[in-house]
């Protein structure tokens, strides 16, 4: 199902498309310029297959560089720099502090130019097929052999180069990248970004790299031979090769997917430990955390009695949200629950449902003291690998949901700003809180408010 798509704008203003799918870390994929329409995409089973796929584990975000698909057409500025804008135009729009990149043959250089000038935004690079010196690292290096077509009958080099890239074995798939070629540019577009990328040279950057790098490589690749590859990890302080088997040009199989799924994963495990401090043969969990509003006070005032109704009350609306959005109860502790969840996007919808839950039935609305107004809870959502044991869970990603919690007034959804990044693109409204101490932990965290509200 073809996702909405969305405009951001570049630093120099051009208009870039883009959508974003699934639940995870956030992965932004780029394509190079003549390969790139993410709404026809969506058509195509090979594409459209592995975005399903990987939007189990990750926020997918695709764009179309200027000149191609569905972004601002008639741009000038096709260099490296320019291109490198349309990059930061999406994840400026999307707000995302940290992304991982996956970039596919000439888009390469771009990512390595992004990465080089903006080390704190990259937090890991897969490069398929790149060569990062100058000449193309496309599928079929030897268009330019067509060029005479090109310039004379655009739709016959298209047919051409689809059937030197994919060959005739199917027919059907070669029509589909042909057409593919057509959807994302005509022919001067196209000539003018691979020329300006081809004559680019971005060796220089590599040593400069500081994010970790997976190079991929085709193990029968009739375009690419393995030594450029090797010579590519070579060049990289934190780089590794993976041989992958077959020989498609195309990143849109099952073996492609399942080594960026390992690496990209690995490094963000990497990420969340050093930032939280946990020991690592733990899983990644989204950590929610609720307290009652002023719950000692309420029992004080109604009473062991009254004062448990509506505590059970409480407990089967929350109870109620967690079952339907995949919460996991860990323990309720009389004022409160810990739950997790396996889906950052998960937890945030239990929460607002939970909130709206909660202001509908307005418990113990009209009852003296705390509740004159209906129960009210705070909730506190971080995520990060806490250590399990005995059916609970400890560490420092469940402390921090804890404190968290303790910062929100009643009726208040405080979010981590890792889960934030989490969600990117998804839809959620929040503001900023700033960074804020959490009592017992050494460093601040940046905090944002969920807003809730119909």
């Amino acid at each position: 199902m073809l996702p909405r798509i969305q405009y951001a704008q570049a630093p120099d203003r051009v208009s870039i498309a883009f959508w974003a799918v699934g639940d995870g870390v956030p992965l932004l994929v780029m394509y190079p310029p003549g390969f790139s329409n993410i709404q026809y995409e969506w058509e195509m089973p090979e594409s459209s297959r592995v975005y399903e796929a990987a939007r189990s584990w990750a926020t997918v975000i695709r764009f179309d560089h200027r000149n191609n698909g569905l972004s601002e057409r008639g741009v000038a500025d096709v260099s490296l720099e320019g291109l490198s804008n349309d990059l930061e135009g999406v994840l400026n729009r999307l707000d995302l502090g940290r992304a991982h990149v996956f970039a596919g043959t000439d888009c390469g250089k771009v990512a390595i130019q992004y990465a080089a000038h903006n080390p704190g935004r990259i937090a890991s690079l897969t490069l398929f097929r790149t060569n990062p010196g100058p000449g193309s690292s496309a599928a079929a290096p030897e268009w330019t052999s067509l060029r005479p077509v090109l310039d004379k009958d655009w739709r016959l080099f298209t047919d051409l180069l689809a059937t030197a890239i994919n060959g005739l074995d199917d027919g059907e798939q070669t029509a589909r990248v042909a057409r593919y070629i057509r959807e994302s540019v005509n022919a001067e577009e196209f000539v003018a970004a691979n020329d300006s990328l081809a004559r680019a040279d971005v060796r220089p950057l590599l040593a400069s790299l500081r994010c970790p790098v997976l190079v991929l490589h085709r193990m029968d690749s009739p375009f690419f031979a393995i030594e450029r590859a090797r010579g590519l990890v070579g060049a990289i302080p934190d780089a590794r090769l993976s041989v992958l088997p077959g020989k498609s040009p195309f990143a849109w199989d099952d073996s492609v997917v399942d080594a960026v799924r390992s690496f990209v994963l690995e490094v963000a495990s990497a990420e969340n430990r050093a930032r939280f401090g946990v020991r690592s043969g733990t899983s990644f969990r989204t950590i929610l955390f609720t307290d009652i509003e002023k719950h000692n006070e309420l029992i004080r005032l109604l009473g062991d009695h009254v004062g448990r109704q509506v505590l059970r009350e409480h407990e089967r609306v929350t109870r109620e949200a967690l079952r339907a959005h995949g919460g996991s109860e860990v323990k309720s502790m009389g004022d409160g629950f810990l739950a997790s969840f396996n889906s950052a996007q998960k937890a945030l919808e239990c929460a607002i449902a939970l909130q709206r839950s909660l202001a509908a039935e307005n418990l113990g609305a009209g009852l003296s003291g705390p509740l004159s107004e209906g129960l009210r809870v705070r909730v506190g959502i971080n995520a990060g690998e806490p250590i399990a044991e005995d059916d609970d869970l400890f560490g420092t990603a469940v402390i921090a949901a804890a404190r968290i919690a303790s910062l929100a007034a009643g009726g208040e959804i405080l979010v981590a700003n890792v889960v934030r990044e989490l969600v990117a693109g998804k839809g959620f409204l929040f503001s900023d809180r700033g960074e804020q101490a959490l009592r017992g932990l050494e460093d601040p965290v940046r905090l944002w408010d969920l807003r809730w509200q119909e």
